[in-house]
């Protein structure tokens, strides 16, 4: 008998399920550590999440009235821009030090860039503060990697719960930042500022408060306590790990199924979402529709995004990730259904609409970001993760342009009958993945 014959596939295999299991219940053991980790990125959730929106609110006015109406789109497609773009030194610094150090260079380009709009818009210099829109896409990069970091030191069975609790907490970020953009524009006209670029005298304060909350609060750095854990990453690796290209991320995706599948659901749920989120205000306009309607709708929307993110999180851990993506799909195309149908006088039924689109953005984000985790290398995760976000945020701005010539050319029930198709692939790969599995797992 060969040594060849002892060590056979099956044993190997039960010896790496050995090993990873190890791995998972140490992990587990450092629960209190996790708490800690996702209680602060939650607490920078808020603060950035009040930087984004309060910013977000007035950026196309800002950007009208300092040029013309004609560059009012440009500003949100700006901030994506930037933030798809930022992502990538962000991740690369996360790669070779860690989650805390990345988030923190993260929110120190978005306070550059609200210091750069503040100051073109009080000299009145359009370009500068355009730069400035871009960098301060930073905040929502910060915001995105932060889902990412709650899971480091969370045990494959709870991800799901962790990533989608600091996503929740955007919510509160976003529901405080546009109402404060009103006291905000007195202050600044107070002090000499333009009204328009007080809410960024704001996103300066809470960028502020989270590079403080992260620097002071972040430890362990969930990232490097991971691989400390798993002994997998020593410091001679870590730095070569963090001169990947997004050429060699995407071909780790390519080459596991699973993280294809997730890095699909959070891409093109992603894009489908910005797509017609961003035309249902012009839809609803053109039906006679006034700003207090067309705000009503798009707070739904975002009640919808983040209001029941810790259930699909949950449920991602109950019943899988595969099957959440599976139902995310299904709600969008149901809001498809729901809006595509909905003329711009009918605004119960728009609002119904976009309300379901965010639950299924919600499903494809949480679930497909969580089975992304899952399926790839630890010593992989930030040079994947990282090029996923940059890859999201710019097929999200894309959509959103594009959106804008489909409705200009045909409607916005045809926008919403071109997201059906890219949405139906996705929800066949996910059906048929879920068929090959013999046991419903958590992948």
């Amino acid at each position: 008998m060969t040594l060849g014959s002892l060590v056979s596939p099956g044993s190997t295999h039960l010896s790496t399920v050995t090993t990873t299991n190890t791995v998972e219940s140490t992990i587990g053991n450092h629960a209190s550590a996790q708490r800690r980790v996702v209680g602060v990125l939650a607490g920078a959730q808020v603060l950035g999440g009040i930087g984004v929106a309060s910013g977000a609110a007035v950026g196309s006015l800002l950007a009208s009235d300092l040029s013309s109406e004609t560059f009012a789109g440009v500003a949100s497609a700006s901030s994506v821009v930037g933030a798809a773009i930022i992502a990538i030194p962000v991740t690369r610094l996360m790669d070779a030090r860690g989650r805390r150090l990345g988030l923190m260079l993260a929110y120190a380009i978005g306070l550059i860039g609200a210091l750069l709009i503040v100051l073109g818009a009080t000299i009145r210099f359009f370009p500068l503060a355009l730069f400035g829109l871009i960098a301060v896409g930073g905040g929502t990069t910060a915001t995105l990697q932060s889902r990412y970091a709650a899971t480091d030191l969370a045990p494959k069975g709870s991800r799901g719960r962790a990533l989608a609790t600091v996503v929740w907490a955007t919510t509160v970020g976003s529901v405080l930042g546009p109402n404060l953009s009103s006291p905000m524009g007195h202050l600044a006209t107070s002090i000499g500022v333009p009204a328009l670029a007080g809410p960024y005298l704001l996103t300066i304060g809470v960028y502020i408060l989270a590079m403080i909350l992260i620097h002071v609060m972040l430890r362990p750095d969930p990232l490097l306590a991971a691989r400390e854990i798993r002994n997998a990453q020593p410091t001679a690796a870590a730095e070569a790990d963090a001169r990947r290209s997004m050429r060699d991320a995407v071909a780790t995706v390519l080459a596991i199924p699973s993280a294809l599948l997730g890095f699909a659901a959070v891409v093109l749920g992603h894009a489908v979402m910005v797509a017609v989120m961003s035309m249902t205000p012009v839809h609803l306009h053109h039906g006679g529709g006034d700003l207090r309607v067309i705000g009503l709708v798009i707070s739904l929307h975002i009640a919808g995004m983040y209001g029941a993110s810790p259930l699909v999180g949950i449920a991602a851990d109950r019943y899988g990730r595969k099957p959440v993506i599976a139902l995310g799909g299904i709600i969008l195309l149901a809001s498809f259904g729901v809006a595509g149908t909905a003329s711009g006088h009918q605004a119960t039924q728009l609002a119904v609409g976009l309300t379901m689109l965010g639950l299924g953005w919600s499903c494809t984000m949480i679930a497909g970001s969580t089975l992304l985790t899952d399926s790839v290398p630890a010593a992989q995760l930030p040079n994947v993760q990282g090029t996923t976000d940059v890859l999201m945020g710019f097929c999200g701005a894309g959509a959103g342009l594009l959106a804008g010539v489909v409705v200009g050319l045909g409607s916005y029930g045809v926008l919403t009958l071109a997201t059906t198709v890219l949405i139906v692939p996705l929800l066949i790969a996910t059906l048929r993945a879920l068929h090959s599995d013999p046991v419903r797992t958590t992948a």
